[in-house]
């Protein structure tokens, strides 16, 4: 009895220790403050998304919960607000399956709102099938819909510095694969699904990594974020990295650079390669229509 009791308490103890150790993930510990900024988070009425909008209004900022969804998103606000005591929370609408939608998502932000100082690429989907446009839905979401969104926006982030563009991307990137000759492949089925959304996350990782490159000198500075397995971490938990690149002073030297558990980490090769990074952002204008050519 004693021995199964001892075992016990070391199973537990183990238990514990991985969870709040390994999976329970960093907690961003930086106080910033927030007030007068402007933020947007992408699929924000849930998970990830909205832990981390949560947080900003908290610190004070404004914060614009850009969603597909009204139904979803109209419930996350007043929740949001009412948690965090801050009535600067309000929805726009914003389909990344569409860039129509991406265009007069960003349309209508520049005309209504003066300033943004936080970009935070949070939304993503796994899902199967086709965007408005003919992609396939993780690269049409979780990169190109993104990159239209961002570069439309560069402008205004410009003007407001110090500014930060925060990227979501996934562990899942490292196996992702290039292929230039066909960028857009199908997703049917379940390995088809996890390849086209682990290479939209190896885009995610690369295209923090060029906008990094283009804009320094701006003051505007990019990351690209793993927020954990989110298997066993809570949305707060998952969302902890994302808030650190956002509030926490003195990472700008670390533009461009890939972070996990609130560190900055090394990827592979592969995914700091630059002039894959710039072909993939080329390609990407051309898809998004950002260039004539």
């Amino acid at each position: 009895m004693v021995t199964w009791m001892v075992a016990s308490a070391i199973v537990i103890a183990l238990y514990i220790l991985i969870y709040y150790n390994i999976l329970k993930g960093v907690p961003c510990r930086s106080d910033t403050s927030l007030k007068g900024k402007t933020a947007i988070v992408t699929g924000a009425n849930t998970g990830l998304g909205k832990a981390t909008a949560l947080d900003l209004a908290r610190r004070g900022a404004r914060v614009i919960l850009a969603c597909r969804s009204k139904e979803r998103a109209e419930p996350a606000v007043f929740d949001i607000r009412k948690k965090s005591g801050n009535n600067q929370v309000i929805f726009m609408h914003l389909d990344l399956a569409s860039l129509k939608s991406v265009r007069a998502f960003a349309e209508t932000f520049l005309q209504s709102e003066p300033q943004l100082h936080l970009l935070i690429n949070n939304a993503g989907t796994g899902s199967i099938g086709l965007t408005a446009d003919g992609f396939n839905m993780a690269w049409g979401v979780n990169h190109l819909g993104h990159f239209l969104l961002t570069n439309l926006l560069l402008n205004r982030l410009k003007q407001c510095t110090p500014s930060r563009i925060i990227i979501i991307s996934s562990l899942t990137y490292c196996m992702g694969k290039i292929d230039f000759s066909n960028l857009n492949t199908p997703g049917e089925g379940f390995v088809s699904g996890l390849r086209n959304y682990s290479f939209s996350k190896l885009c995610s990782t690369l295209f923090a990594r060029e906008l990094a490159n283009r804009l320094e000198g701006t003051n505007v500075t990019s990351y690209a974020v793993h927020p954990g397995f989110l298997f066993f971490r809570t949305p707060t938990d998952g969302a902890q990295t994302a808030i650190y690149c956002a509030v926490q002073e003195g990472i700008e030297k670390f533009s461009g650079r890939y972070f996990a558990d609130c560190e900055v980490q090394k990827v592979f090769p592969h995914a700091r390669d630059d002039a894959v990074a710039r072909k993939v952002w080329e390609i990407s204008e051309r898809m998004a229509g950002l260039c004539s050519h």
